[in-house]
């Protein structure tokens, strides 16, 4: 995830929405828990590691996309709005989609931590409830801080919550369970963290 800062809070889905669609290009909004939040830009290490993310899927599994831009309806009811830094999906899933799509065939979002305050709160808090919440199968959290690759799998939807979390430390082998079935060594990763 990149650096978030707060703005308003407890707002409407409809009123963010808004918001959001006359937002300058420069400026991504995503609402969480009530809250509008701006997205700030990643540093050349995050996008680096998203970059790296997706070559591995599209060898592994040509038959799936990794979005870095799509627009997410989750979380409870599907009342937030989210942009994960990756939405791996079947290709072309997004196609005819608008700006925010249901997460109905998402099969993983993935976030990678930023050095900011906030990621706690959103890539280890907010996030992996909104994912759950949805039904997300998989949530793949890059975690730069503790060095370390978190899976998130069976999705408790009703509780907003995964049953299932495994962490990898940066340097071993990892395998993202089904649906996703891509095995990733996480070697090169520790060359991204400060």
């Amino acid at each position: 995830m990149t650096v978030m800062a707060e703005r308003t809070s407890h707002m409407l889905v409809e009123e963010f929405e808004q918001i959001a669609s006359a937002a300058p290009e420069t400026v991504t909004l995503e609402f969480i828990n009530g809250r509008i939040e701006e997205k700030c830009g990643p540093d050349g290490d995050h996008e680096t590691i998203i970059f790296w993310l997706l070559r591995q899927c599209m060898q592994a599994r040509p038959d799936l996309d990794l979005h870095t831009s799509q627009g997410l309806k989750a979380g409870a009811y599907r009342k937030g709005r989210v942009r994960p830094d990756g939405s791996l999906a079947p290709v072309a899933h997004f196609a005819g989609h608008g700006e925010w799509s249901d997460t109905d065939g998402v099969l993983m979002a993935v976030e990678v931590t930023s050095y900011d305050a906030g990621t706690d709160r959103h890539d280890r808090q907010e996030k992996p409830a909104a994912y759950a919440a949805a039904g997300i199968p998989v949530y793949l959290l890059v975690d730069r801080d503790c060095c370390e690759v978190v899976v998130h799998t069976t999705p408790a939807q009703e509780k907003g919550w995964y049953l299932d979390i495994h962490r990898t430390p940066f340097g071993e082998e990892l395998t993202i369970p089904e649906p996703v079935g891509i095995t990733l060594d996480t070697e090169i990763l520790k060359n991204y963290v400060r």
